[in-house]
This record gives C-alpha cells, structure tokens and sequence, in this order.
C-alpha cells in the first residue's frame, strides 16, 4: 500500500525530508537526504487548481468554466499556489484595478454596466 507523501511533520509543523527510496522491483534501497519538490508543499485542493490551470493552459476564462468559479476568485488562487512555491505574487497596477472591478461586480457594489465602462475607460 502507498501513501501520499506528507512534506511538514505532523508534531511541530517543520518542513521534512525523504531519507529512503526504495525501487518497487528490484528493491533497492537507497538512503540519503533527499529533498522534496516545492510542489509538495501544496495542499491537495492547490494540486487540483494546477492540475485544471494546466489542462487550461493557463486560460483564466477556460479555468473560471472548469472550476465553476470567478475571475477574482481564479487569480485568489493562483496567488495562494504563487505563495505557497515560495514566490511573491506580483500584480501589476493594471491587474489590480480590473480586480478591484470585477471584485466590486461580483460583491454587487457596482453594475454590469459600471463594470463594462469602467474597464473601456481603464
């Protein structure tokens, strides 16, 4: 039986490392220190949104379809997975304007309408 692999102990939350690999078929063992890929840091669900953003190729409207979700709530995504790789999400003054849009259409703050004129006029 294989489990999935768990990247942060269990007691103290540390970050662990793999010290044994073992070949299924000859079953060799090789013991060292071995480091994890930054992708198992991720949680399942942020597993799951890479797996869709890639089927996507990083289509954001594609993804919004896939997911069932928002805009905002794709690019709230992608900025946790950003993070959670050890990167700084960036947004550009531009990207922050059309989500504060799209935040504000989807908090009902503003109209369709406003929305459309607002992101013409940006």
């Amino acid at each position: 039986m294989t489990f999935k692999i768990i990247s942060k102990c269990p007691v103290c939350n540390s970050k662990l490392i793999a010290t044994k690999l073992k070949c299924k078929k000859c079953e060799t063992v090789i013991e060292n220190e071995f480091e994890l890929s930054r992708f198992s840091n991720l949680t399942t669900e942020q597993l799951n949104f890479i797996e869709v953003f890639i089927k996507c190729r990083g289509n954001i409207k594609d993804v919004e379809k896939e997911l069932g979700v928002s805009y905002p709530t794709v690019r709230s995504k992608l900025d946790d997975v950003i993070s959670a790789l050890g990167y700084i999400p960036t947004k550009t003054k531009d990207e922050n304007n059309t989500l504060d849009i799209l935040t504000k259409l989807e908090n009902g703050e503003i109209t369709a309408d406003d929305a459309i004129n607002l992101l013409k006029n940006k």
